[in-house]
């Protein structure tokens, strides 16, 4: 069994520059991480730290409880999967899957082996005589992956690797990718900024900002309970509906409206409330909580319309997300949602004040 751990990694570069900062984490076998974060959190930085490719300020990078600080990154046993494909342009596909191979000189009956074993399972059989400039994105996204695979690596580490291709190709190769690594059985780890990716291929997501993680869930539990308003601004797309509001008599004040504070929250003066667009609906007599507005801007995605509403008696918009075929007026319309789809956080420090009765999920 492969344990990737991490243990109060930091890099720093200058007095002010510090982007990974005191990080602990741990990837055991057959777990996909994925480092989660806008540009500059220092997600690329932890990646190359774990590579061997940037030596940490301070902490350790360990495989199996071995510490690799001092190991060349060639002696880590670690594939890496660039955001650019980085393949030989000379060379034709065979040729750059058994690039580390040839130079480990491993036997060419093995090389052929392992070549024929990576083709199969990423439908490289019929180009393994092409040369890259005669490949598509995805094929040659494939043969990255390829070159990555045929290492037999202790541990994946993957850069942004499907940023270069399009929308409709990227789905696909996700698809792929997600098959591909469940059946390795190895630790990946898996920088990406694109929540979409990182939702759907992980088994946990690290949300990193300024050097620190500011969770580390499985994806379900970082959509539905995140621990501060960063996360939740960051996860979820339409984004969640953020509202500082100011609070009185134990109810957060929107407009016209007021609504019951969460227990840890009620000697608050300002408060944050999370709602997100598609928690909203338009209003029914079962509802608990509404309010009224009119909406000022429609946004149809087809299946569903993103409906701006500025909120009665307030200068506040909600963003709800409507099925197509719903009715409502826009110059009056009264949305809906349950007091348990609200999230609450500390006006000041943005973390997450937990309602008593908040459906708390297993991780």
């Amino acid at each position: 069994m492969t344990t990737l751990q991490l243990e109060n990694l930091r890099k720093q570069f200058a007095p002010d520059v510090i982007p990974v900062k005191d990080i602990s984490l741990s990837v055991e076998d057959g777990e996909f991480l994925t480092l989660l974060g806008p540009s500059g959190c220092g997600k690329s930085t932890l990646l190359r730290l774990i590579a061997g490719l940037e030596q940490p300020t301070a902490g350790a990078v360990k495989i199996g409880g071995n510490v690799l600080n001092d190991i060349a990154p060639g002696d880590r046993n670690m594939a890496m999967v660039f955001q650019s494909y980085a393949l030989y342009p000379h060379m034709n596909v065979s040729e750059n899957i058994s690039t580390s191979l040839r130079l480990k000189n491993v036997p060419q009956e093995e090389i052929k082996r392992r070549i024929a074993n990576v083709s199969e399972k990423l439908g490289l059989g019929h180009l393994l005589n092409r040369k890259p400039s005669a490949l598509s994105g995805g094929q040659r996204q494939r043969v990255a992956l390829a070159r990555a695979l045929v290492r037999d690596p202790e541990v994946f580490l993957l850069d942004e690797p499907l940023s270069n291709l399009d929308a409709l190709l990227r789905e696909q190769v996700r698809q792929e990718l997600k098959e591909l690594f469940k059946s390795q059985n190895k630790p990946v780890v898996y920088v990406t900024h694109d929540q979409t990716e990182a939702m759907t291929l992980s088994s946990k997501v690290a949300v990193l900002l300024d050097g620190i993680i500011q969770q580390l869930d499985p994806p379900r539990r970082i959509y539905t309970h995140p621990a501060n308003k960063f996360v939740a601004g960051f996860v979820g797309s339409p984004q969640m509906n953020l509202l500082t509001l100011n609070c009185n008599q134990n109810k957060a004040i929107l407009g016209d409206y007021g609504f019951p504070l969460p227990q840890k929250g009620q000697s608050a003066k300002m408060i944050d409330m999370g709602l997100r667009p598609e928690d909203i609906h338009i209003a029914t007599p079962e509802d608990e909580l509404t309010v009224e507005g009119h909406v000022f801007l429609e946004e149809n995605f087809g299946r569903e319309v993103l409906l701006s509403v500025k909120v009665k008696g307030s200068d506040q918009t909600l963003r709800a997300l409507i099925p197509p075929d719903d009715e409502w007026d826009n110059e009056n319309i009264k949305l809906g949602w349950s007091h348990r789809q609200m999230h609450w956080f500390d006006a000041q420090s943005g973390e997450r004040i937990e309602a008593a009765d908040s459906p708390v999920l297993a991780s």
